[in-house]
C-alpha cells in the first residue's frame, strides 16, 4: 500500500471520523490494512451496538440449519406456549419469525419505553407485551432495542441453551472469538457507565440471563472482520461449513425497504445488484462485505451521537485504495 495514501486515509479518519477505534481491511481473506485509534489496540473489545442484530441473524440461521427451528415462517407465539395473549389481540398471533427478522412487525408504542422496559425483570416478555397492536404486518418499522430481544427468547426456547452458549458452541469458538460472559446491569447508572467504558467485555443479558438481540454484544475489530469473511466465503471457515450458503444468500438480499434503504434478515443491503451488504451499529460500527470485490471492512467505533456515515468512508476512500491489491 502506498505510504502517502495511507497517511492521507488516516488524516481523514482522525479529522472526520475521530471516534474510530479500529479498522481492518481484508481482500481475498488476506489482511491489507489494520490500524487502531484513540488509544485502542487489537486486544480491545468494543460495544458494537446494532451489529449485534446481524449476529443474531447468523444464530437464527444456524438454528434452522441444525433443525432447532423449522423455518423462517413459524409464528412467533409458537415458541412461547405459556405466553398469555390479552383479550381482543389478534395481530400478534399472526406475526412470524420472518416478520421479526425483516423489521416488518408492528408494535404498540410510538416511542420506545426504555425506562419501563429496562427496569422489568424479563425483557423478552416485556417485548412480547409491546408486540402487535393496530399496525399492519409487512410495513417496515425499525426497532433499535425493544423488540429484537424476542429473537433471543426464540433461540433460548428452541435450543434449550443460552444465546451466548449457543453462539460460543456453533460460531464464536470456531472463529476464535472470545465473548467472556454475561453483563447484567443492576440499575440505569451502571448501564450508562458501561456505554462510556473504554474496554468492555461480554454480552449484555436481562435479569433472566437472556442475552440482548438488538445491542449489547462486544467484539474486537478482528472478530468483526472474521464474521464478514465467514459470510464472504459462503459460510465456510477452515474447511468447515458453519452456516449454510442458502441462509447467507437469503439473509443478505432485500426483503423489506425503509425509504431508499434495503433490508434483509437483520442485515442492511447496501447494493443488491453488486451484492454488497453490512451490519451497522450506532456510532459507526460496521461489518461491510463486498462480494464482487472480495473485500471485507470492519470498523469499530466509540459511541458518538450522529456519527458520520462509515459507508461513505468505505466507498469513497477505503475501497478505491485497496480494490486493485491482490
Amino acid at each position: 500500500m502506498n505510504q502517502r495514501k495511507k497517511i492521507g486515509l488516516e488524516k481523514i479518519i482522525n479529522s472526520s471520523y475521530n471516534n474510530t477505534a479500529g479498522i481492518i481491511v481484508l481482500k481475498n481473506g488476506k489482511p491489507l490494512y489494520e490500524n487502531y485509534y484513540n488509544g485502542y489496540t487489537a486486544a480491545n473489545n468494543l460495544h458494537v451496538f446494532s451489529v449485534t442484530k446481524s449476529i443474531i441473524s447468523i444464530l437464527i440461521g444456524i438454528a434452522i440449519d441444525k433443525g432447532y427451528i423449522k423455518n423462517i415462517n413459524q409464528k412467533v407465539l409458537g415458541f412461547f406456549p405459556d405466553y398469555v395473549v390479552k383479550k381482543g389481540e389478534k395481530t400478534i398471533q399472526n406475526i412470524t419469525l420472518k416478520d421479526m427478522m425483516t423489521m416488518t412487525a408492528p408494535y404498540k408504542y410510538k416511542s420506545e419505553p426504555y425506562t419501563e422496559y429496562f427496569t422489568s425483570d424479563n425483557w423478552v416478555n416485556s417485548a412480547l407485551d409491546l408486540l402487535g397492536g393496530k399496525g399492519k404486518i409487512g410495513e417496515f418499522r425499525y426497532t433499535p432495542l425493544i423488540g429484537p430481544d424476542i429473537l433471543s427468547g426464540i433461540l433460548v426456547k428452541a435450543t434449550g441453551q443460552s444465546v451466548l452458549d449457543f453462539a460460543t458452541k456453533y460460531l464464536f469458538s470456531l472463529l476464535g472469538i472470545n465473548v467472556e460472559g454475561n453483563v447484567v446491569f443492576r440499575n440505569k447508572e451502571e448501564q450508562l457507565v458501561w456505554y462510556k467504558e473504554k474496554n468492555v467485555r461480554g454480552w449484555v443479558a436481562d435479569p433472566q440471563g437472556v442475552n440482548t438481540a438488538g445491542w449489547g454484544l462486544t467484539l474486537t475489530p478482528m472478530d468483526m472482520a472474521k464474521i464478514g469473511q465467514l459470510y464472504l466465503d459462503e459460510g465456510m471457515w477452515k474447511d468447515k461449513q458453519i452456516i449454510s450458503t442458502e441462509w447467507i444468500d437469503e439473509s443478505t438480499k432485500e426483503h423489506s425497504r425503509w425509504g431508499r434503504l434495503s433490508y434483509g434478515y437483520l442485515w442492511w443491503i447496501i447494493d443488491d445488484k453488486e451484492h454488497i451488504y453490512a451490519a451497522l451499529g450506532d456510532g459507526g460500527n460496521v461489518i461491510y462485505v463486498n462480494t464482487k470485490k472480495k473485500m471485507v471492512v470492519s470498523i469499530a467505533s466509540l459511541f458518538m451521537p450522529r456519527a458520520k456515515d462509515r459507508i461513505k468512508l468505505i466507498k469513497e476512500y477505503i475501497e478505491p485504495m485497496f480494490e486493485n491489491c491482490i
